[in-house]
């Protein structure tokens, strides 16, 4: 991956020239492309790991596990926030990590943690390096180095259990890889986060990830049967069993533990057998609350798509003006939406997969559903389309962070009773917090992920960046909008997980009694306190 962004120096994906147009003239930007800083220019401090400390990681590792040249310090320096990305493509590295090592065994991981105990080293434990939440920046902490474990070595399926549809996978496998392994067997995890073609299944198990198709599949919290994971003081091994009353289950306190416990050397996951038909297709509301009534119906009968997503009504037109449609198509487009009264509606991605009759059977019935709930079917290609740019997002962020725009993402989930009311609060602290820095947005918003109880909602927010000030308008942006998440009832984040970005609301998310839980936890497998610190826990042990 670049270390400036996200993906690889080419081809990407690029915004269409009508869609830089709008922003330009909607943003009142200045039309100058800001490249990132040369490898060369880019301010690192020079490592601080002992000697000795570093001989310990050779035994461990061997020689060609442990670097510390420019190119994989800096790659390793950050995640992919916005915060990161801003830093990063200045220049400003200085928190890079000391060392990368990279381990093949889960003995070589558990070597380097004794070493790095011993001589209160922080490790931060990294995968594919996508965290939006600053859940892999290094932090020193009272630590006086560094270093972060690169998991990328440990890529080998374990162990493929057919007859139970159980795999047990290692962490440093990307998403394609994950589906490629699997579907040479006939099956599949059908996990799909935007992050996918970068992300690693321990980054998704770390952060307690959910997928596009995850109302479907289920998040992977529920995918995740059993793992391995080395800690400080010892290993967890818990086997995959379909059931268990053996008291708590110690998989849920490692599943979302974003290596501030261990790290995940394996994971046991649920598969399926490889879908041989997908039909995605475009479906149109009336309005924003009409069209979640009308999923919330699906899902609490029994007919929820395996994808599901709703645009709010600033999202739609948002999407169709990045799109780049103009001209006579976009003519009559809105000409029929007009006529059948949908103007200024909204628009709702459905996706199947399974087998053919299958599919077939699940779609007449949910169709005939959003029918009745006031959908207008808009047939396949508005599916096709999302389907084909699902994971583009990433890629145009790096092309909006050129033009100077602050681009963003967050995320929540609340109950159905709840979730308007998360909705318009989040949307108007977003908007006031960027009209109070004389930087007025676009705010959109969609519903990505379906429960009996819930929802998801997934807010993008673009604004001319305050130069000179790009960080602290993001954090009023963001403080604005967790606060407003929070007193309206809704979780601090449904899937982009904690890390240093959402700390400051743990609080409000689980009480004291529930930091001193996990407080104690971590105090009993890591005392030393040098697994990821400055994450999901505030103040730190």
């Amino acid at each position: 991956m670049v270390w400036w962004g996200w993906g690889k120096e080419a081809p990407r994906p690029r915004l269409p020239e009508p869609a830089t147009e709008f922003l330009t003239a909607q943003l009142e930007l200045d039309g100058r492309v800001r490249p990132p800083v040369e490898l060369e220019a880019v301010k690192l401090r020079a490592p601080r790991l002992a000697a000795r400390v570093r001989d310990r990681l050779v035994a461990a590792v061997g020689g060609d596990g442990v670097r510390d040249d420019r190119r994989t310090r800096v790659l390793h320096a950050a995640g992919k926030s916005y915060p990161d990305l801003v830093r990063q493509r200045r220049g400003d590295c200085q928190q890079a990590p000391d060392v990368v090592v990279f381990p093949d065994s889960h003995a070589g991981i558990q070597a380097v943690l004794d070493a790095c105990s011993a001589a209160g080293v922080a490790v931060v434990p990294f995968g594919g390096g996508t965290s939006v939440v600053g859940g892999v920046d290094p932090v020193r902490d009272r630590f006086d180095a560094v270093i972060s474990l690169d998991l990328a070595r440990l890529r080998e399926v374990v162990e493929v259990d057919e007859p139970s549809l159980t795999a047990v996978l290692e962490p440093g496998l990307r998403g394609p890889e994950v589906e490629a392994r699997l579907g040479a067997r006939g099956l599949t995890l059908g996990h799909y986060p935007q992050s996918f073609e970068y992300a690693t299944l321990g980054g998704f198990v770390a952060t307690r990830s959910a997928g596009q198709a995850s109302t479907g599949y289920g998040r992977i919290d529920e995918l995740v049967l059993g793992l391995r994971c080395a800690t400080p003081t010892g290993d967890l091994d818990l086997p995959p069993l379909p059931a268990s009353a053996a008291g708590p289950q110690l998989r849920e306190l490692v599943v979302g533990s974003e290596g501030t416990l261990g790290v995940i050397t394996r994971a046991a996951v649920r598969a399926r057998p490889a879908p041989g038909a997908r039909r995605y297709e475009g479906w149109f509301f009336r309005s924003f609350v009409e069209g979640a009534e009308a999923l919330r119906t699906l899902e609490q009968a029994g007919a929820a798509p395996d994808v599901a997503r709703l645009s709010d009504e600033s999202e739609t037109a948002l999407s169709l003006r990045l799109s780049g449609a103009r001209g006579p198509a976009l003519r009559l487009g809105a000409l029929y939406l007009r006529a059948r009264g949908y103007a200024g509606g909204c628009l709702a991605v459905a996706g199947w997969e399974g087998e053919p009759d299958e599919v077939a059977r699940r779609r007449a019935r949910g169709a005939a559903l959003l029918r009745r709930a006031g959908g207008l079917s808009l047939g396949a290609a508005p599916g096709r389309e999302w389907h084909r740019t699902r994971f583009s997002g990433p890629y145009l962020r790096d092309e909006l962070l050129a033009r100077g725009v602050l681009v963003e993402t967050l995320e929540t989930a609340a109950q159905w009773s709840q979730l308007m009311g998360v909705h318009q609060a989040v949307v108007h602290a977003l908007d006031d917090a960027l009209h109070t820095r004389g930087t007025p947005g676009l705010i959109g918003c969609h519903i990505s992920h379906l429960y009996p109880s819930g929802a998801s909602l997934y807010f993008t927010f673009l604004a001319r960046q305050e130069s000179g000030a790009e960080l602290e308008q993001w954090r009023a942006a963001k403080r604005a909008a967790g606060a407003a998440i929070k007193a309206a009832g809704g979780t601090i984040t449904h899937h982009h997980a904690v890390g240093s970005d959402h700390m400051e609301w743990m609080a409000a998310e689980v009480g004291a009694t529930g930091l001193a839980v996990l407080r104690a936890a971590r105090e009993e497998l890591d005392p030393v306190g040098i697994m990821n610190p400055g994450k999901l826990l505030p103040g730190g042990v």
